[in-house]
C-alpha cells in the first residue's frame, strides 16, 4: 500500500514539474497567410500578439480571420505540447490531449 502511495506521490511531483514547463516553454506561432502571430506558453496564455504590416492597407474581416486562425493554431500547439510531455512522464498517451 505505501509503494502505491509513494508512486502517487512521485507521480503529482512529476505532473507539478510538467506545468511548470509549460508555464516556462513560449512558442511563435502564425496564421496560415502570415498576417498574425501569437506568442503563447504551454499553459495556454497569450504573451504577445503582430500584425504584420500596415493596418491601413489590412480589411477588417481579414484580420479578424488571421487572428482566429493563428489563435486556433496556438492552441492546437500547446495542445501537442502538454501531449508530448504527458507522454514522457507517464508513458501514456491521454485521450483529448493528443
Amino acid at each position: 500500500m505505501f509503494d502505491k502511495m509513494k508512486a502517487l506521490m512521485d507521480m503529482q511531483k512529476k505532473m507539478q514539474e510538467v506545468k511548470r514547463e509549460l508555464d516556462n516553454t513560449t512558442f511563435e506561432i502564425a496564421s496560415s497567410d502570415g498576417l498574425v502571430k501569437i506568442t503563447m506558453n504551454g499553459s495556454q496564455e497569450v504573451r504577445g500578439a503582430t500584425v504584420q504590416g500596415d493596418l491601413a492597407d489590412i480589411d477588417k474581416t481579414s484580420l479578424e480571420r488571421a487572428m482566429k486562425d493563428a489563435y486556433n493554431r496556438a492552441i492546437k500547439h500547446s495542445h501537442d505540447l502538454a501531449a508530448q510531455k504527458m507522454k514522457a512522464v507517464t508513458g501514456l498517451n491521454i485521450p483529448g490531449l493528443t
